[in-house]
């Protein structure tokens, strides 16, 4: 498993220091393992994805064929990758109301694993999807 989140982790970490750039592009300072970085770059990567998507003459995002291999388990992970990134989320606004800090430690542990996971997720997820609309 480590062997798989190596290079996963090293491209996140990519992303958010792109992101973190283009933040002090425009003057705002940022810490360095702040999670508007890790926004902007995931936002910049979206971008990335987007515009390569648009020029091959595909879109965004690839629709699937609903009776293909692979379309539902490919919607599971994909809904459960939107879950992840949603605690992730929710947890870096609302920390702050959290009365407990070894609660904070703790939670704040299980939502950085939150946002490991969903790459991964939707990229297999995403993947299963375009497979459904080959044909068998």
């Amino acid at each position: 498993m480590a062997w798989f989140l190596i290079p996963q982790t090293l491209l996140m970490g990519w992303v958010a220091f792109a992101g973190r750039m283009v933040l002090e592009l425009f003057g705002i300072d940022t810490q360095e393992t702040g999670i508007p970085g890790r926004i902007v770059g995931a936002l910049l990567l979206l971008g990335v994805v987007f515009v390569v998507r648009r020029l091959q003459g595909g879109t965004l995002p690839i629709v699937g064929n609903s009776g293909g291999n692979g379309y539902r388990f490919g919607h599971r992970l994909i809904l459960t990758g939107n879950i992840l990134a949603a605690a992730l989320f929710i947890f870096q606004i609302t920390w702050h109301w959290i009365p407990g800090p070894d609660v904070v430690m703790v939670l704040a542990q299980f939502t950085s694993a939150f946002g490991y996971w969903v790459m991964p997720l939707w990229a297999i997820g995403f993947s299963l999807l375009y497979q459904s609309t080959q044909a068998a």
